[in-house]
């Protein structure tokens, strides 16, 4: 919805998405090189998932899947 504020803080109308192997590495190379997570890490049932800010103002959503075995599956 044109309202929604899912996309804050950027004031932008869309949000890049990235698959990542290793959220917790990921993110600690990122706060290394001073760019810090503006939400998560959080846990869902379909993986892991944060969010930073790139350089122009857009929000980036990073997200390791859940590895999914037979047990899972069911």
């Amino acid at each position: 919805a044109a309202d929604s504020t899912w996309f804050a803080p950027s004031e932008s109308a869309f949000m890049i998405n990235y698959r990542v192997d290793d959220l917790d590495a990921l993110l600690a190379q990122l706060q290394a090189a001073g760019i810090e997570a503006i939400d998560g890490p959080q846990s869902h049932e379909n993986g892991k998932f944060a969010w930073v800010m790139d350089p122009d103002g857009n929000k980036v959503e990073l997200w390791e899947p859940m590895l999914w075995d037979d047990a899972r599956r069911a």
